[in-house]
């Protein structure tokens, strides 16, 4: 009698056998062991709004704005009774700023009225804010809190998730949920911020760096530049 695997019962991809994710994460601890957050705050507030106004926009960008900003609005009560021309004004230069604008006077007046001023430390109460998704809800999260209630899928996250074979969604939400499965918690935060760097310093988007990459062996992308 033949036994066959049912559609349930899929074997493992190579891609995600273990040695080789533990692999890719001592590669990325070489190469970026004491990654930070490349935003600029001096609270969880602060870099929430500056998160919001990462999108589609540089963290070099945001954190020339942000100081004039925070002075002016410190706090999320003085941000939610702000001009939304004023906002404007002072963030214009991040990009889709009227919508930025509104989001970040609107999480002002959220987290006023419905936390008491403070950022809330639950990705659901996050989320329940104007202007934070999951990707901004995990990036306060892990980066104030130490909490690893997912994991922040950027644009470059996304694209060497994929090229190494640790995902193969076409979102950033299906992206997320397969390194949640694959990775350790305890990576969780971690692995997000060395692989933003090795986006930017290495992996990129139209030509990437295999020359220089400690994990041009361990990756298996069509697009490689170069290979050993």
């Amino acid at each position: 009698m033949t036994v066959t695997k049912s559609a349930t019962n899929k074997a493992p991809r190579k891609d995600l056998a273990p040695d080789r994710v533990a692999a890719i994460l001592r590669g990325l601890d070489e190469a970026y062991p004491d990654v930070e957050c490349a935003l600029n705050h001096r609270s969880p507030w602060e870099l929430l709004v500056a998160t919001i106004l990462s999108a589609q926009c540089t963290d070099v960008r945001v954190n020339m704005v942000t100081p004039a900003l925070f002075k002016r609005f410190p706090t999320p009560q003085a941000m939610a009774k702000a001009s939304l021309p004023e906002l404007e004004e002072l963030i214009k230069t991040t990009g889709f700023f009227r919508n930025k604008a509104k989001s970040i006077q609107g999480a002002g007046k959220k987290i006023s009225e419905d936390f008491c001023g403070k950022v809330p430390q639950t990705l659901a109460e996050l989320i329940t804010v104007p202007g934070a998704a999951r990707k901004t809800a995990n990036v306060v999260l892990g980066v104030c809190f130490g909490k690893a209630e997912g994991v922040v899928v950027d644009t470059h996250v996304f694209r060497i998730a994929r090229r190494l074979g640790l995902a193969k969604g076409d979102t950033p939400q299906k992206v997320e949920q397969e390194l949640m499965k694959t990775l350790p918690q305890d990576r969780w935060i971690s692995f997000s911020h060395q692989l933003i760097h090795h986006g930017r310093k290495v992996c990129d988007a139209r030509k990437p760096k295999c020359d220089q990459c400690n994990l041009e062996q361990l990756c298996h992308s069509k697009d490689k530049t170069w290979q050993s």
